[in-house]
């Protein structure tokens, strides 16, 4: 996968989490996949679409998404992962998403869109149609997140 198609979603989740409320977001490591991912917890999927085509995925486990939920609704307790968090969850993918194809303009790749964010919950299986995924793993005010990457051009 080129750096130019991985540089903007890297920079998108570095720029919008912390106007949301977040204070540090550390990059952990990056990784390669196959097109079809295992997941436990929440998993955002976004699609993507113009010259840059595929999916980008944001994922965590319950007990994380619980948290990041409570940060981005300044605090509040959430004791389950309910329809309220849930949005807050898909929320931030939609933020994320939609920043990205800004930064993709910013760049010279004009024509971004994005679907709106569907939220996975549970134990499942994606497969996205790209060959190779790049995995991102990011530690954000302490919470483990995967951001799952696969776009082409």
């Amino acid at each position: 996968m080129d750096v130019s198609i991985i540089n903007p979603v890297l920079e998108a989740f570095t720029n919008i989490l912390p106007q949301i409320g977040f204070q540090t977001v550390t990059r952990q490591g990056v990784s390669l996949a196959e097109s079809t991912l295992l997941y436990q917890g929440a998993l955002i999927n976004v699609g993507v679409l113009g010259p840059v085509q595929g999916a980008i995925l944001i994922g965590m486990d319950i007990d994380s998404a619980k948290q990041f939920a409570s940060k981005m609704m300044m605090g509040m307790e959430v004791t389950e992962f309910d329809s309220l968090a849930q949005s807050a969850i898909s929320e931030m993918g939609n933020m994320v998403c939609a920043n990205v194809c800004t930064n993709f303009v910013k760049s010279g790749t004009n024509g971004m869109d994005i679907s709106p964010p569907t939220l996975l919950i549970g134990d499942g299986q994606v497969r996205l149609a790209v060959p190779n995924i790049i995995v991102v793993d990011f530690s954000v005010d302490n919470i483990k997140i995967k951001v799952y990457v696969g776009l082409y051009k």
